[in-house]
C-alpha cells in the first residue's frame, strides 16, 4: 500500500515573497534552489514531523496560520548572530530528552522554531 515517507514541503503565504526568500537566505543560510527553498533527504539528521494543534492552541500565534520548523546544527550561535542582526528572538528556550528550542520571528510577522536535536 503506498503511503507518506516524509514531508514534501511548506508553503506559507507573504506579502513579498521575494525578500523573505532574501531574509531566510541572508539570516538562516538557507540557499533558494529554482525558486524555492530543498532540502535533500540525505542531508536530514533527524526526522521531520507533522504535529497538528488545536485552532485555539496558543504554541504559536492563533492568527497564523502554520509554522515552520527548522533543524539546526547549533542553536545558541545561530541565536547568538540572529540577535546580533537586529532579528527579533524571543528569549525564552526549551529543552527536552529529543533536543533544544528557540522561536524567532521573520519580517512579516511570522513565528519560527529552531530545532536543535540531540
Amino acid at each position: 500500500m503506498a503511503q507518506v515517507t516524509g514531508l514534501g514541503g511548506a508553503f506559507i503565504r507573504a506579502t513579498d515573497p521575494a525578500a523573505l526568500y532574501k531574509w531566510y537566505a541572508q539570516h538562516l543560510g538557507i540557499k533558494l534552489q529554482e525558486g524555492y527553498f530543498a532540502f535533500p533527504a540525505a542531508s536530514q539528521r533527524a526526522q521531520i514531523t507533522v504535529s497538528f494543534f488545536k485552532r485555539t492552541s496558543d504554541y504559536f500565534p492563533v492568527t497564523q496560520p502554520a509554522m515552520l520548523n527548522f533543524q539546526v546544527d547549533d542553536l545558541d550561535a545561530l541565536l547568538a548572530s540572529l540577535i546580533a542582526a537586529g532579528v527579533a528572538v524571543d528569549e525564552h528556550r526549551d529543552e527536552y530528552d529529543f533536543g533544544k528550542f528557540g522561536w524567532l520571528t521573520d519580517p512579516e510577522g511570522n513565528r519560527v522554531e529552531l530545532w536543535e536535536p540531540r
